[in-house]
């Protein structure tokens, strides 16, 4: 990921992705808030949460 990438940049290349491209981007990205965590989590699909988690640990 470049390091000037903005935040929206992020977003809508999260929204974009297929599943496992959005599992790699939220647990890759660095420096974000923990509100922008959360707004990025708003708009994971819910059914899939336990994959993320897995992958998160």
């Amino acid at each position: 990921m470049e390091t000037n990438e903005t935040f929206q940049e992020i977003k809508e290349r999260f929204i974009a992705a297929d599943l496992d491209t959005k599992i790699e981007i939220y647990t890759t990205v660095q420096g974000l808030s923990v509100e922008q965590y959360k707004e990025l989590l708003r708009v994971f699909p819910i059914k899939y949460l336990d994959k993320l988690e897995k992958a998160m640990s």
